[in-house]
């Protein structure tokens, strides 16, 4: 039987699939809680492109299918259950660098990023306003 997913999830394959709105995905994860691993006293990211990416997800299972791949032995992964807007409108311009989100990264078909740019994230921390690195606080 399968699990029902997220109303986040059910956004993100809609996007994938080609169809859906846009701004509907960024506010649908705005309004959803979010499952973020904890690493090294904070919250896990990851480098890619430049760019220091949040990891979270939208449920237990798919955050599960994330411990298989980085905490193997089934040892438990703490975490912190955080609302999306709170994420990119707080924790992302705190970062100090160019930050955005990666949702479900473990699930190589229904994964989702939310880069660091207008419309996703405060324009102060947003890397396509023309704005420098020093001008944004980064």
């Amino acid at each position: 039987m399968e699990q029902s997913r997220t109303a986040l999830a059910e956004r993100v394959a809609e996007r994938r699939a080609g169809t859906g709105d846009p701004r509907a995905l960024v506010g649908e994860m705005r309004r959803s809680v979010l499952l973020v691993p904890l690493a090294d006293g904070g919250l896990w990211t990851a480098h890619s492109g430049g760019v220091r990416w949040i990891c979270a997800f939208t449920d237990e299972a798919a955050l599960a299918r994330f411990a298989e791949l980085r905490a193997p032995g089934g040892q438990p992964m703490e975490y912190a259950s955080l609302l999306g807007a709170r994420i990119v409108d707080e924790i992302v311009p705190g970062m100090g660098e160019p930050a955005g989100l990666a949702v479900n990264i473990a699930d190589e078909d229904g994964s989702m990023f939310f880069p660091p740019v207008t419309g996703i994230v405060p324009d102060g921390a947003a890397v396509d306003t023309g704005r420098t690195g020093q001008e944004r606080g980064v």
